[in-house]
């Protein structure tokens, strides 16, 4: 009897084992290599929840992070921002006031020019009807074509944060700028340059970097969606995000990470070239010229920081992500962006090239590097709550 008891103990204690073995290797075999820091980011949020069970005398309210599979009601399909949190997103700038502005701001004489709205050059303009745009006016062609097409690419994602802009051309005989030709040669602007004219928006506010996305161990998941009041403008942040990764924005966030190593406190500080309007929540995404030209000539020294905000985020706009997925199936950005450039501005084509082809290559690259993030916290968060509901079960059995 005794042997057979000893038999019986073995037996259990190996199957137990091998059981254990196997759920620790299932893992490492399933899931794909370098998914190492976001799973090791979501098992932190699944364990600070199995605290919150396992000690119920101990009160966690306000400190333990909403359930994977509903966040509070603002997350779904795991990644996404729920039904809840699209509905209350601010309409921002629709398509149709883009091309009201590209007309408005052809045919409507200038009365004004003064300093204003950034670098040396750029001017603060106002319209005969009082309407103010900030011109942007640059010596180099790849600044113009940065903010123009970043500013396009905006528009090919369905983003309503980036204020409608259009081009003109210096002529000061023009009845655009006739009436301002004095200040146009105090400005040492020259004839015949492609400028940007990007619609004023009047009373903004500072915007600040997200609590979450300010320490090293910065991060943007499902688990940390905890308030209400904030949804809103993180939806906003996780589009901007993923567009100053594809445009190599480093006059934005970046800048804010860049200079970290001077001033410790520079992420507390106002997030550059961004801004809130006050009375919708709309975040304004301003200054994009270092986008898509700029930005990728200085990829060895800012790539670093640009990854490692997207890597921060695992939470997604779901019509954001869907046109990824498309530009990434089908890879044609570059001839999608041409389009938009000759449709709306097709009179400019000998005043600015339009996007080389290397930059349309690191933009593809770029895109592919975004999808595959999306896809990375789409496995990771199915197999969390996979794992949190085999937890679950076990503690009820």
């Amino acid at each position: 009897g005794s042997v057979y008891r000893t038999l019986c103990l073995l037996t259990a204690g190996l199957a137990f084992i091998l059981g254990l073995v196997v759920g620790v290797m299932i893992p490492l075999y399933v899931l794909p290599r370098g998914d190492g820091p976001l799973l090791r980011n979501l098992t932190v949020s699944a364990r600070s929840r199995r605290n919150t069970t396992e000690f119920p005398s101990v009160s966690f309210v306000g400190v333990a992070a909403p359930t994977l599979e509903d966040a509070g009601g603002f997350i779904q399909g795991g990644v996404y921002w729920g039904r809840s949190v699209e509905d209350a997103l601010p309409s921002g700038f629709e398509e149709m006031e883009a091309e009201t502005w590209r007309r408005f701001a052809r045919k409507t004489p200038v009365v004004k020019v003064e300093e204003g709205c950034g670098r040396m050059q750029n001017r603060l303009l106002t319209f005969e009807d009082g309407t103010r745009s900030c011109c942007r006016y640059r010596q180099n062609t790849d600044q113009i074509q940065g903010e123009l097409f970043s500013f396009y690419l905006g528009r090919l994602l369905g983003l309503r944060n980036l204020a409608p802009s259009s081009l003109a051309l210096v002529r000061l005989r023009d009845p655009l700028w006739s009436r301002v030709r004095p200040q146009l040669s105090l400005a040492q602007w020259n004839e015949e340059r492609a400028v940007v004219l990007t619609r004023f928006v009047p009373a903004l506010e500072p915007a600040h970097i997200p609590t979450s996305l300010r320490t090293s161990a910065r991060r943007l998941h499902p688990p940390d969606i905890r308030d209400a009041s904030d949804v809103v403008e993180l939806a906003q942040w996780s589009d901007l995000i993923v567009f100053d990764y594809l445009t190599a924005n480093l006059d934005r966030v970046v800048n804010n990470l860049y200079n970290l190593q001077w001033n410790p406190a520079m992420m507390d500080a106002p997030a550059h070239n961004l801004a809130r309007e006050p009375s919708s929540g709309l975040l304004v995404f301003f200054d994009n010229e270092s986008g898509l030209l700029h930005g990728y000539r200085l990829l060895d020294k800012y790539e670093h920081y640009h990854g490692t905000l997207l890597e921060a985020l695992c939470v997604f706009r779901k019509s954001t992500s869907d046109v990824i997925k498309r530009l990434h199936k089908d890879k044609n950005v570059g001839l999608l962006l041409q389009n938009r450039f000759e449709q709306s501005d097709p009179e400019f084509r000998d005043f600015l090239p339009s996007l080389p082809d290397k930059s349309i290559k690191i933009l593809n690259e770029r895109i592919a590097r975004v999808h595959e993030q999306i896809q990375q916290c789409e496995r990771l968060i199915s197999y969390c709550e996979r794992s949190n509901s085999l937890i679950e079960n076990g503690h009820e059995t």
